[in-house]
């Protein structure tokens, strides 16, 4: 043991050795702004072939006092994103400081237009209804390497997810402070969409590797930078144009720099605005508006704050059949109408959560600081929908009974009944068939819009009659108050040793509610259910289950009233991590962990008519779970150009909550066997670097255990319910426990500078990403409250299905040309492939093969099955992009436009979609998909984007 002992103090004496030996001998600087003179933090400087590299601290100086170096001439390279890069030849003696002074950097206006595009094209799109609003590209705006990139920027089009990862699995900050939504676990983007200009400066950790504020996620971390004192000093004037998904933006922002008296602001104001993007009918309106002002109270001291605001309103499209496109093309949105000649769309997602931010920052001494921040959040989400489920109360004058009359049929034009695939649906169609499906298909040709003046009409008689309206306008509301607090902690141990720490806070209280928005020419409307029935599996009067509240019977709302349900989740998290850098000469690592606890509350405010009691109304059980992570990593720089790094980690993660409860918009009820998620992660790379040619090949591999996920539909035909009367028909919550997934593949991503002024890439990655578990499936419904139907052994066959999410393999080749003229241009294509529809898991369970009687079927053929069930595969299609820009400096200004053209071919290809699930079974299934004339619930997709361009003009001071 003593022995021991002396090995140890004995090695760590030869190591202090050899680090005063090595501080003998130095290289330092300061990097300023060649415009603003303002120093730059975050500046990234290395030594060429040595693969010795340190960045600029706070004030922009930088040293390599706890480096190695090389003796004699060398490169000293300065890079940072939106400056050019800089190569300084120097000579390194033993034993001497070479001081560089001052080194000045001038901003690349190519590269700034470019990640300034790239932020807006990914942007706009990743608050959307389909595949966008899980897209990662967001994350991935800031990075500079070249398959993350093309990942951000050229792939995002297809919503490809780089190791089949959305957005949940990572973490977005702003200032620090965690931006994530407790809901879903994914950001809303809409929350800051509009300011580009004052988010530029984001800092990116990819997968687990070691970041200085969180734990982070398997899809790494971005956190965007909105301290006024780290603004770049200067103003700019910019509008766009595009026909993607808003037609025109507007923004203004200035930066002061640091004033006199240690003051500095950031200011910016924008609008976006559109009838219709790419997608018919999907108005944009959106305002933004963001103040920064931080006070440097004295060298050691800094308060910041931030302020933002951007309400937005947005028109919505929706996933169609084939059948929908080949009539009305992939531009076709059936959510729109006119109304009195002007646009109206029935889905509109409108966003108003302003969010305020105190941030503290204390150097208490070159070694150590502190950085707390403070956040609040408040205001609403909401999506409208139509509602066309409006009665009247009859009570029976003999016998006093109460029966509610009304509801109409789905005015939605795409409902099943308005197609032409409905009239040819049996067998051999007669003359009568086919002369109804073709006037089906005129008038959806010609028209297939949303029919408001239809439902005023209806609404007008019942209202002339006293009647209530039939048709109205609700929304999905839900109302955030979220606090954020954190401390985190930088402090360098030694020149080589970092240490890295935070405790965090959240408390949320959410209250989700539907809102009565428009009456659409009514008076009022009666908030009961009007699919609510006695059935052999009820119990109770059906005017009593029809109730939204039990406590306020048939009770008539108006516009602006809460109705339907209305609930509130309390959630709190509670959070340290730890984490430690150290870095040598030829080998970094680091080692990182955290400890957690989530707790969620239900609390009911209505007791719903098929769920009383407690079961709907007042507090619910209280949710609780632990998280932790453990995660690990190395670099080792085998010389200046070859270089390998390893990353691993291990999450155990609270799963979300709209995953933790079966429906909680109408009881309390949590998911059977709910449990966190683990997850693992592992990450092998090689770096090439050199001044012509740098490249990264990685292999990765996530392993996911013990997911939920909770899905909403209707469903005809359930095995296990009473067929009379149509009882196993259902509107149904399908709840899956114990989903296991497996990714793993290949990434790549090379540039070789082959002309100073000409640069050539390309990137790809090739995944398999597979489900790996037969997962627990049960139905829950409020036509069968008290029971959670199973099929057969209670799981689904998903193992080996592919997991949906983009396409699995992407592969561009394209080139750069920048002249010293200050204009650019490059084109790239794009080539993708293995994308994968969304499996049902209600038609893998054994309800597929078993009769109402729980039988199976006596014509079941194995083989047949199989071809019914095959996962559908998205053909596969490439996409051309061009993207040029031309600045010019006047005087002290910068004036320039920037622009992009996508699908320049003009390809249609699918992005994503889903099998429906209300043919559920082995027969009807089949039949329906073997209809001659196309199914009538076939795959529901959703389309890319054709041809679309943005063009940007801005002056810059």
């Amino acid at each position: 043991m003593i022995s021991c002992q002396r090995f140890v103090i004995i090695f760590l004496l030869i190591l202090s050795f050899f680090e005063v030996q090595a501080q003998q001998t130095d290289v330092i600087g300061l990097v300023l702004d060649i415009d603003t003179e303002e120093p730059l933090p975050g500046i990234l400087i290395t030594i060429e072939n040595s693969g010795i590299e340190v960045a600029t601290d706070a004030r922009g100086k930088f040293s390599f006092a706890s480096q190695n170096l090389p003796l004699g001439e060398q490169i000293l390279g300065v890079n940072r994103t939106n400056y050019e890069s800089k190569r300084y030849p120097i000579i390194i003696e033993e034993g001497k400081v070479l001081d560089l002074g001052n080194v000045f950097l001038e901003i690349d206006l190519s590269e700034e237009n470019r990640q300034i595009g790239t932020i807006s094209l990914s942007e706009d799109e990743l608050d959307g209804d389909d595949a966008s609003s899980f897209n990662i590209s967001g994350l991935l705006a800031s990075s500079q390497d070249t398959y993350l990139r093309a990942a951000a920027f050229d792939f995002s089009a297809a919503f490809f997810n780089p190791r089949g990862l959305d957005n949940a699995n990572g973490k977005v900050l702003i200032n620090g402070i965690e931006m994530n939504k407790q809901f879903s676990g994914r950001p809303n983007w809409a929350n800051w969409g509009g300011l580009n200009d004052v988010q530029r400066n984001r800092v990116f950790t990819m997968s687990s590797t070691a970041n200085d504020y969180t734990i982070g996620d398997v899809a790494g971390v971005s956190n965007i930078i909105m301290r006024a004192s780290k603004m770049r000093k200067g103003g700019r004037v910019s509008y766009a144009s595009s026909n993607r998904s808003y037609e025109g933006r507007v923004m203004g922002s200035y930066n002061s720099g640091l004033l006199d008296g240690g003051w500095s602001y950031s200011l910016l104001l924008s609008r976006r605005f559109g009838e219709e993007g790419f997608r018919e009918g999907t108005l944009y309106d959106a305002n933004s508006i963001s103040l920064s002002v931080e006070k440097r109270i004295s060298d050691k001291h800094s308060l910041n704050f931030t302020g933002f605001y951007a309400p937005n309103r947005r028109g919505m499209g929706t996933a169609v059949t084939q059948e929908t496109v080949d009539l009305k093309g992939i531009e076709y949105n059936p959510n729109w109408g006119l109304l009195n000649g002007v646009q109206r769309n029935s889905r509109i997602r409108e966003t108003e959560e302003p969010v305020f931010m105190l941030n503290h920052y204390w150097d208490i001494s070159d070694k150590l600081s502190i950085n707390t921040n403070v956040g609040y959040q408040f205001g609403f989400f909401s999506t409208t929908r139509l509602d066309n489920g409006g009665t009247r109360l009859f009570t029976d004058p003999n016998t006093g009974d109460q029966a509610f009359l009304g509801g109409a049929r789905n005015p939605s034009p795409i409902y099943y009944q308005n197609l032409p695939s409905y009239y040819l649906r049996e067998p051999n169609p007669t003359p009568l068939n086919y002369q109804s499906a073709f006037l089906a298909q005129r008038e959806f040709q010609n028209d297939g819009q949303f029919q408001w003046e239809d439902l005023y009409f209806a609404n007008n008689l019942n209202q002339n009659r006293g009647g209530n309206s039939t048709y109205a306008l609700q929304s999905d509301r839900v109302e955030d108050k979220m606090f954020m607090a954190n401390t985190i902690l930088d402090y360098k141990l030694e020149d080589n040793i970092t240490i890295n720490g935070r405790l965090n806070y959240r408390k949320l209280e959410s209250e989700n509610f539907a809102q009565m928005e428009d009456l659409l020419g009514g008076e009022r409307y009666l908030d009961v259910d009007f699919f609510a029935e006695e059935t052999a599996l009820l119990t109770g009067l059906g005017s009593e289950l029809a109730q939204a509240d039990l406590r306020n019977p048939n009770r008539t709302v108006q516009e602006g009233d809460r109705y339907k349900y209305n609930y509130k989740v309390d959630a709190e998290v509670y959070d340290a991590f730890l984490q430690s850098q150290f870095q040598f000469r030829s080998i970094d690592f680091y080692t990182g962990l955290s400890f957690g606890k989530t707790k969620y509350q239900r609390t009911g405010y209505y007791e719903n008519g098929f769920f009383p009691g407690d079961r709907s109304f007042g507090p619910g059980e209280k949710l609780d779970f632990t998280t932790y992570a453990f995660k690990t990593g190395v670099t080792y720089r085998l010389s200046g150009r070859n270089v390998f790094t390893l990353n691993g980690a291990y999450f155990q993660n609270a799963p979300t909550i709209q995953n933790s409860y079966s429906n909680a918009r109408q009881n309390g009820d949590v998911v059977d066997g709910i449990t966190e998620v683990k997850i693992q992660s592992a990450d092998i790379s090689y770096i090439y670097k050199s001044p012509i040619l740098s490249g990264r090949l990685t292999g990765f591999y996530t392993g996911f255990q013990d997911e939920t996920n909770v899905g909403f539909y209707y469903s005809e035909e359930l095995t296990g319910l009473p067929s009379a009367n149509n009882q196993n028909n259902a509107f149904v919550q399908e709840v899956m426990t114990g989903i296991d997934r497996l990714h793993y593949g290949v990434e790549f991503g090379v540039e070789a500078q082959v002309l100073s002024t000409l640069k050539l890439k390309a990137a790809g990655s090739f995944g398999h990403y597979i489900y790996n578990s037969n997962p627990d499936l049960y139905l829950t419904s409020q036509n069968f409250p008290n029971m959670k139907l199973r099929f057969g052994d209670g799981k689904t066959e998903m193992e080996n299905v592919r997991v949906p999410g983009g396409p699995e393999r992407v592969f561009q080749l394209g080139f750069e040309y920048r002249d010293p003229e200050y204009w650019n241009v490059g084109l790239t294509s794009n080539f993708f492939s293995h994308s994968y529809i969304s499996p049902s898991g209600l038609l893998r369970s054994d309800n597929f093969a078993l009769d109402t009687d729980g039988i199976v079927y006596n014509d079941y053929d194995e083989s047949i099955a199989r071809d019914i069930l095959k996962q559908e595969r998205f053909d596969d299609y490439m996409l051309i992009n061009v993207i040029g820009g031309k600045s010019w400096r006047v005087g002290d200004y910068y004036v320039g436009f920037f622009g992009v053209v996508n699908n320049l071919l003009d390809k249609e290809y699918k992005t994503g979609g889903f099998e429906q699930s209300r043919t559920s079974n082995y027969r009807t299934r089949g039949e329906d998909l073997n209809r001659e004339n196309g199914p009538l619930f076939g795959n529901r997709y959703f389309f890319g984007f054709g041809t679309t361009y943005y063009i940007s003009a801005y002056v810059r001071f």
